[in-house]
């Protein structure tokens, strides 16, 4: 994957345009992996859940939630330091463009939503955050099963546990088949994105590029590595093994796209598969670093454009209403357009600063498609090391009874 990556940069570069007719090898990659993402899902969580107690469920959770609010306000603040440094934006124009935004959904409608009103319409939509909920249901209830009083409902529990094994297992080799493919359809979509965006984009909004993937790199390092770390994880060794999920969402720029990778890979860096079966999934719907570093750089690169200069309380509020925007609109069509409307809007901003920044969004999507399944895998890492130590002090405090 890494030589297909390589090699679709240089043939991008050298063949400029004509590079996009190998968009369609790159395109049959994203379907294969969209095809496998919801069985993955459904099945490993739905096995992690028979094993798991709601309250275990719950105080997994919490820390997942908590690492997620950090470390996106970490990422917004890192974006806007780096951006008053480098003011990106300045001596450039304001396109005369009509910017059509999504209307922001609600966060109530948001909760209600998680709760499908057609299971099979929550499968075939692809809408993760209900077929979380599903999954969720479902493998609670299996469990039940397999304590009720009556032998034929025990039974009939062991017989869905080995069907949902089954399921998880073929699953994880129909996503070993399509990585046989991967390579060439890395390949494929490096040498088509590069070929159409060309480096004349990438110049005149060079300053704005060097800040979000500054920025990105900040988190990387002071963030993720930090906390792997503090938790005993050994940084090198771990990037190692999730180098894979890394690099097809730099190039496929599809946090859900890339799950089923990054789920492969967090079992390869011997995480839970009970942790990491509920916080990858919903850390590709929710947890979006690498979309918060954009959106602090993007509003700094609209106020240089404006010539204006933001105040301490205007630059709280953006991060404040950034953080939130991220993880409240993750998941939705147009995520990305309507959570930097929302911050613009925020800051008194023009929102035509969208149709700009848009210029460079294959470029920026790469970098922080990247930090945001980095992001979800360190968060799995250090919840599960959570996790292992809070078993470990449970286990004592029981043999010292």
């Amino acid at each position: 994957m890494s030589v297909g990556f390589l090699l679709g940069i240089i043939v991008g570069i050298a063949f400029g345009s004509s590079a996009t007719i190998l968009s369609p090898l790159g395109d049959l990659l994203l379907r294969l992996l969209n095809m496998i993402v919801i069985p993955i899902i459904l099945f490993t969580l739905i096995e992690a859940v028979n094993h798991l107690n709601p309250g275990r469920l719950g105080r997994i959770g919490g820390k997942v939630f908590i690492y997620y609010i950090l470390s996106t306000s970490i990422a917004i603040i890192l974006g806007i330091i780096i951006a008053l440094f480098i003011k990106p934006g300045l001596g450039l124009t304001l396109p005369q463009a009509d910017v059509d935004v999504p209307e922001a959904p609600s966060f109530i409608n948001l909760l209600v939503e998680i709760v499908p009103e057609n299971i099979f319409t929550a499968l075939t939509e692809g809408d993760i955050l209900a077929v979380i909920f599903l999954a969720i249901i479902i493998g609670f209830s299996i469990s039940s099963m397999l304590y009720a009083n009556e032998q034929k409902i025990r039974d009939l529990g062991h017989f869905l546990v080995n069907m949902t094994n089954g399921g998880r297992e073929v699953s994880f080799r129909i996503l070993n088949g399509i990585l046989q493919y991967a390579p060439i359809g890395i390949f494929a979509i490096g040498a088509s994105s590069v070929g159409e965006q060309g480096l004349n984009t990438l110049l005149s909004l060079g300053k704005l590029t060097i800040v979000v993937y500054l920025a990105i790199t900040a988190q990387v390092i002071l963030v993720y590595f930090v906390l792997l770390r503090l938790f005993n994880v050994r940084v090198l060794t771990f990037m190692k093994q999730t180098r894979e999920a890394i690099v097809t969402a730099f190039m496929t720029t599809s946090s859900l796209g890339t799950l089923p990778l990054t789920m492969k890979s967090a079992k390869e860096a011997g995480i839970n598969d009970e942790v990491a079966s509920f916080s990858l999934p919903l850390g590709a719907t929710v947890n979006m670093d690498g979309a918060a570093i954009r959106l602090g750089a993007s509003v700094v690169f609209a106020a240089n454009i404006m010539e204006l200069d933001l105040s301490f309380v205007a630059i709280l509020g953006i991060i404040v209403t950034g953080t939130l925007a991220s993880v409240g609109t993750a998941g939705v069509p147009g995520a990305g357009l309507i959570a930097l409307s929302i911050v613009l809007n925020q800051a008194g901003l023009p929102i035509e600063v969208v149709a700009l920044v848009a210029g460079v969004d294959a470029i920026l999507g790469m970098g922080a498609t990247a930090c945001n399944v980095i992001g979800d895998l360190v968060g799995a890492a250090i919840v599960d090391k959570s996790e292992r130590k809070h078993q470990m002090i449970d286990n004592e405090a029981a043999n010292h009874v």
